[in-house]
């Protein structure tokens, strides 16, 4: 369903404030979710970082209304590299479902897929990420002071591009205060008619304090960041 994919796409929020595995700060991060679907609903999403032995996990939980999406990854700080090394992703929607899971297997540049029961194993180059790694790396890369940013992504059996674009700065109100946000916008190409903008708060390490879609049709989707807990790694 529609709804489905615009909750996901809605929830591209990231984890990393540091170039390297030491610089990493577990956090929970709970946002408030906004639908139009012909009516109005509200939604609510829990992103959170966490350490587990040699490895990270960033995961997130979104409800509202009639759906439910629980996703996560694990993935290892490599020389500076992102690896991941497991992505879930399990999606409830009025009665139907979806699950995928991926496990990357480095020594052998390959990625086993298994969507839907149905598993096969695909090549896959070094640097390439998954559907929350990537949003690991544009942080970093925001931290860095880049301009534009383009991931090789492992998503839905294979291997896509994902390019965002850097278009300055603007005031954000949320709950938590306002901030002077980066405003970063996803380059869907020329002829796209739907639009995704997120703002990133410089002053909390680049974490996403709003997102927005707006739909072919004109409907628009938003997630503004509600509560920010900083953690202590184990």
């Amino acid at each position: 369903m529609r709804f489905s994919a615009l909750l996901t796409a809605l929830l591209m929020l990231f984890a990393l404030p540091g170039q390297a595995a030491e610089g990493l700060k577990p956090y929970q991060a709970t946002y408030k979710a906004q639908f139009d679907l012909g009516f109005s609903f509200s939604g609510k999403a829990v992103r959170e970082l966490r350490k587990n032995g040699d490895q990270w996990v960033l995961s997130m939980n979104a409800k509202a209304l009639f759906a439910s999406i629980n996703e996560f990854t694990q993935f290892k700080i490599n020389n500076d590299l992102i690896e991941p090394q497991r992505y879930e992703y399990h999606r409830k929607v009025i009665g139907s479902s979806k699950d995928a899971v991926l496990q990357f297997n480095w020594s052998t540049g390959t990625v086993l897929n298994d969507i839907k029961g149905k598993p096969w194993t695909m090549d896959v180059p070094k640097g390439a990420l998954d559907s929350l790694t990537y949003q690991v790396q544009l942080r970093q890369d925001l931290l860095a002071n880049k301009e534009q940013f383009v991931y090789e992504v492992a998503d839905g059996g294979r291997l896509k591009t994902y390019r965002f674009i850097r278009l300055g700065t603007e005031p954000i109100a949320t709950p938590l205060g306002s901030f002077n946000a980066v405003k970063i916008q996803r380059d869907r190409g020329p002829d796209s008619k739907r639009q995704s903008y997120i703002w990133c708060a410089p002053e909390l390490d680049y974490i996403v304090v709003k997102l927005q879609q707006v739909e072919k049709n004109g409907k628009e989707y938003s997630l503004l960041i509600d509560e920010l807990k900083m953690t202590e790694a184990p």
